[in-house]
């Protein structure tokens, strides 16, 4: 019995997806993603092989709360205008209210956000962060999930918004998977771990 035990868990281990070879982007503003949303996430591309790589608007160091409250810096890897999506293989999207908020009003963080749809690249993002998606203008026809009060938002653009921990959506030019705050994380990543590991590498 313990035999088997040990021989179905090492299946396990082989079977977990793995995101080598993988570079997967973080796009989030000089200030104000939050900190367990861009912070697990990221562990989570790592464990499973992936090379993350943090954009952002501005160079430097980018400032993660906390909800209100200031957490830690994290270096920016590339700034946004000098980063080409097809450098890339997914993209995630954290949250944070101020993050997807500065984000939108930032021409070239709302088209690189676009430019993984128009190429049929995976899209990951939690929270508040498909405000930055409605401003792209991507969302139309599509299902997904968000902070609740972004509802409003998410139908105006076209969305279909729902209330569920994780949401994969298929039903356009490249997958989608939502997710609504942090508690949600756990699905959230094991979620867009399995999608990415799915799609060919750039």
């Amino acid at each position: 019995m313990g035999t088997n035990d040990n021989s179905a868990a090492s299946a396990r281990g082989f079977d977990r997806p793995s995101l080598e070879g993988r570079e997967i982007a973080f796009l989030i503003a000089p200030e104000g993603a939050e900190e367990s949303e861009t912070l697990r996430p990221w562990e989570a591309v790592t464990q499973a092989g992936g090379h993350p790589v943090l954009i952002s608007p501005k160079e430097g160091e980018a400032q993660l709360f906390d909800h209100l409250d200031r957490g830690r810096g994290m270096q920016v890897d590339r700034a946004v205008t000098a980063a080409s999506p097809a450098d890339y293989d997914a993209l995630v999207l954290p949250g944070g209210v101020a993050n997807p908020d500065m984000l939108r009003t930032d021409p070239e963080a709302v088209d690189f956000a676009r430019a993984f749809f128009e190429a049929g690249k995976p899209v990951a993002a939690i929270c508040h962060a498909p405000w930055l998606l409605v401003e792209a203008g991507v969302l139309k026809d599509r299902a997904l999930t968000s902070w609740p009060s972004l509802h409003t938002d998410v139908a105006n653009a076209g969305g279909n918004w729902r209330d569920e921990e994780v949401v994969v959506c298929e039903g356009g030019p490249n997958t989608l998977i939502t997710s609504r705050k942090p508690q949600d994380l756990p699905a959230f990543c094991d979620t867009f771990v399995e999608q990415f590991a799915q799609v060919g590498m750039r």
